[in-house]
Formats: C-alpha cells, sequence, structure tokens
C-alpha cells in the first residue's frame, strides 16, 4: 500500500490540504481562505457551506501538486479549529445558520448566569473546562434558544450538532458517518473525560438534546470512508484531532512532561500529563491530549485568543504595517528606551486569566512611539503571554520542572526575533523543528498509523528533528523588569482590575 497520507487542517481563516509521502515529507499542499464574519461586537461566525467549499477546492490542489493521485493516497486525516459550533439538517445536510466560532464572546452573559448559580465547579470536575464563551457548549446552547424551531427539531433527531471535525465528516461521507473523537468532545463543556461520555447532567443544565450529539472515536479509528464521487477515490478517513492536540502529536509530545506551543490565530499551550488528570488551580485547563487504543492521555493546556491576530490587527486594523513579516525588521530597530506594552485582549484574556469582559489596551506610550515600538509590542506579547502559562504550569503539576523546553509550532516561529525573545522571556530553551507542518503532521500521523504505512508511536518519535534552539539570553534584572512592566499593563486590562 501506497505510504501518501492526506490531511486536511481546517484552520480559523484559512483551510489548508497537505499530502505527506511515506517519509513524512510534505510533497504538495493546497490552501484556501475564507471570510470572517462580524454580526456584532465580539460575535464571530463563519459560513460552513464556504468552509465545505474550501476543503474540496485544497483536497484537489494538495494531490495535484504532489502529482499524486487519489487512488494512491492510503488514507485521510483530519484536524480543525476546536470549539467552532455547527448545527445542521439531518435529513439535508444544511446548516440551520452560520456557525459560531470559538472566538465569539456572545454568551459571556450566560456564563456569568451559570456562574451565579454556582455551577463552574460542576462543569470544571466533569469536563476539566471553566465556563467560558470559549466553549462549545454555550454556543451550541444559544443556538438551540434564537434559532426559531430548534430546541424542538433537535430533541426530534432532526438536528446534529458538530464540531468542525463532525461537520466536514459528515460531508466527506456523505451522511454516512456521524462522528467525533476525544480531543474535540473534550472541548465542549458537555464532555466528561473522566469516563469519557457526554454527561447528563451537564447537557440538562444546558438543555442540550443528547440526540443530536456525535458518537465519540479514539483519535486513530475508523471515521468513515469518503464518497468517492468527491476526490475520485473511497479514502479511508482513520485519523482525527482538535488544532491544538494534533499539534501536540506532530511535535511527538508523547512522554509525561513534554510541552508545546503553537503560535497561529490565538497561541495554545499543552503540557503532557500522561494517566495523570491535573486538576489546575491557577485557571488552567485540564483536557484530553489524545485517545489511542482506549487509553486517555491528559494534558493541562493554556488558551491565549490572540497571537497572529495581533500581528494582523497591526496590518489589517491601523494599516501601519503591509504584510506580517515585517514586524520581525521593525521589532529589530524599535527604540530599546520605551516599554511598550500591548494587551491584545480583543476578545477578552484566556489562561490564566479569563476574563471575557477585558478589552485591549497599549501602555507606554510615547511621542516618539512608532510602527517598530508598535510591532515589538504586539510581537512581545505573545511571549508575555506564554511566560504567565509556564509559571502557573509550574505551580500546577509537581513533574514541570525548570528544565522544561519548549517545541513551538505555527507561522509565528519563522520570526527567529520572536523565538529569541520567547527563550529570554521565559528563561528557557525553545526549539524549533525541521518541519513546521506539526498539525497537519499530527492529524497524518494518526491516520498513516492506523493504516500501517507509518510507524508507531515510538518510532515516530525518533523521527523529530529540530531545527534550531534559541537560548536565553538576556540579563536577569532586564527580564524581572520587563515582566513587572507587562504583569502591571494585564492588571489594568481587567474589568475588574
Amino acid at each position: 500500500m501506497s505510504g501518501y497520507v492526506l490531511a486536511i487542517d481546517q484552520g480559523t481563516t484559512s483551510t489548508r490540504a497537505i499530502v505527506f509521502d511515506g517519509d513524512m515529507h510534505v510533497a504538495g499542499k493546497g490552501q484556501k481562505e475564507f471570510t470572517q464574519i462580524y454580526p456584532r461586537s465580539g460575535w464571530v461566525e463563519h459560513d460552513p457551506e464556504e468552509i465545505w467549499d474550501s476543503v474540496v477546492s485544497t483536497v484537489q490542489m494538495a494531490p495535484r501538486d504532489a502529482e499524486v493521485a487519489a487512488k494512491d493516497i492510503a488514507a485521510l486525516g483530519i484536524t480543525n479549529q476546536r470549539e467552532t459550533v455547527v448545527v445542521w439538517e439531518r435529513e439535508t445536510g444544511r446548516p440551520i445558520q452560520n456557525a459560531i466560532v470559538w472566538q465569539d464572546r456572545r454568551t459571556a452573559s450566560y456564563c456569568d448566569n451559570l456562574k451565579r448559580q454556582d455551577l463552574e465547579r460542576l462543569f470544571t470536575k466533569k469536563t476539566g473546562l471553566i465556563l467560558d464563551p470559549y466553549f462549545s457548549g454555550t454556543k451550541l446552547s444559544w443556538m438551540l434558544a434564537n434559532v426559531k424551531g430548534a430546541r424542538t427539531r433537535a430533541a426530534r433527531g432532526d438536528l446534529c450538532f458538530g464540531t468542525i471535525d463532525t461537520f466536514l465528516i459528515w460531508r466527506l461521507t456523505g451522511g454516512k458517518s456521524f462522528v467525533t473523537d476525544a480531543t474535540n468532545a473534550s472541548r465542549t463543556l458537555m464532555y466528561n473525560i473522566a469516563e469519557n461520555a457526554w454527561d447528563e447532567d451537564l447537557l440538562d443544565i444546558l438543555r442540550v438534546p443528547a440526540a443530536m450529539l456525535p458518537e465519540v472515536r479514539d483519535c486513530a479509528a475508523d471515521f468513515g470512508t469518503v464518497d468517492p464521487e468527491i476526490f475520485g477515490a473511497a479514502i479511508p478517513i482513520l485519523g482525527v484531532a482538535g488544532d491544538q492536540q494534533a499539534a501536540t502529536i506532530g511535535q511527538a509530545c508523547f512522554a509525561p512532561g513534554m510541552l508545546k506551543s503553537t503560535y497561529g490565530t490565538g497561541c495554545f499551550a499543552l503540557l503532557n500529563t500522561g494517566a495523570d488528570m491535573v486538576r489546575s488551580k491557577n485557571r488552567l485547563l485540564t483536557t484530553i491530549a489524545y485517545r489511542l487504543d482506549g487509553e486517555t492521555t491528559y494534558a493541562l493546556e493554556g488558551s491565549i485568543f490572540i497571537a497572529g491576530a495581533a500581528v494582523q490587527w497591526l496590518r489589517d486594523g491601523v494599516g501601519i504595517i503591509g504584510s506580517a513579516a515585517e514586524t520581525n525588521a521593525l521589532a529589530e530597530r524599535a527604540d530599546p528606551t520605551q516599554e511598550v506594552y500591548l494587551v491584545p485582549a480583543f476578545t477578552g484574556l484566556g489562561a490564566p486569566h479569563w476574563d471575557a469582559k477585558a478589552r485591549g489596551a497599549i501602555f507606554g506610550l510615547t511621542r516618539n512611539t512608532g510602527p517598530a515600538e508598535l510591532s515589538r509590542a504586539a510581537l512581545e506579547a505573545v511571549c508575555f503571554q506564554t511566560r504567565d502559562l509556564l509559571d502557573a504550569m509550574q505551580k500546577d503539576w509537581k513533574n514541570s520542572g525548570d528544565d522544561t523546553v519548549l517545541r513551538v509550532d505555527g507561522g509565528m516561529v519563522a520570526s527567529d526575533w520572536t523565538m529569541q525573545r520567547l527563550a529570554d522571556l521565559l528563561d528557557a530553551p525553545v526549539d524549533r523543528p525541521m518541519i513546521l507542518e506539526t498539525t497537519a503532521l499530527g492529524a497524518a500521523w494518526l491516520a498513516g498509523s492506523r493504516a500501517g504505512v507509518w510507524p508507531d508511536k515510538e518510532d515516530f518519535s525518533t523521527t523529530w528533528k529540530r531545527d534550531r534552539r534559541f537560548e536565553p539570553d538576556m540579563d536577569e534584572k532586564v527580564r524581572a523588569a520587563k515582566l513587572k512592566g507587562w504583569r502591571s499593563a494585564v492588571r489594568r486590562t481587567l474589568s475588574e482590575g
């Protein structure tokens, strides 16, 4: 059987498809952006049909680019933006409204109401999550309450709920497979991560009918077969994981204590804690890292809503740069005497603060502040936020010692300046891998190993190779002063600060 594996990486701003060859190298790719919809302040939506069209387009592009026929692809893996909610008609497959994106904050007051009922501890105990608009459950509840007739139709079994992976699998298989994997289920506020099952108590609180929920499977499993009319071959779908968990797998972070951080639209750091389901005392999330052969591996996760999106804001929102790539050179020549801090709480603050009402702010502006200083502040904000996550992880888990090495991936890691500043502010080494397509690689490995054409977990780990290690090289007094300034800026940004 061919060793070619196709991965669909359905992200927040674009969809990519990548063909990997038998040596796990990129053979071909396709990418297509899609529309970001902002109906109101704090609301973010996607058109599921446009996402589907982008998947069809890119999956046709990638094999052409690789000069590989669809029949030569052994398996398909899917990774996706997590927490984004789609509801569609079981009969027609037609969505009942736009998808509500993970960044959307419309359910902030609903989350506050649940907290006032002292329900957050129950949700956290069962799901490892906190009550925040970020997660799928309150978005789904809002949709059922606000789309005419939706709750009644859902109770009858006429509607299907899914995160993006489930919606794509449904479409790819012509409606034959209604499934998800454990990592995506673990992000919904409705899945008990200790029992690995949908939780009836939480469904009752959120008023979500169980009839609309998909079956949950391991990350490497049989998720169905692609309808041959779509791509010209009946390709088995054998691997699924949410994007951050897929990146954890792609970085070969299989051993407890290993840590990765992905820098895309947002930033997400996951610390493998093995079979130990660590309960955070520092507002981190306890989540499923992956489930293989029925065995669950857990992680501590810190979620930052705005990372690369801050650079996009400099480009598209205020127009001070023409492209994201310019920020590296601008940051290098920024005035070192100006300490400018950007707290990018454009859609609230994520871990470890979880303040849905916080909004972005810039501190330390002078008459001489310009594009260079603002670019540096945007890049440094990602580094400062990562430091906050690492500090919380080290407080939460005794096995995450001071010898931490951070494996990084995502679009921002191409910036040497940013990675060096990250190592400086973490006071820890940062490893950038040879293969930067780690999210897609993780999904591909799940599918390829399940198909028997790629190596097992242990052998896959030996294939991971480092491109460069960034060692900390900042004076301790300078680091301490910068961290003090950052923490002061965050305190003044919090809604109750």
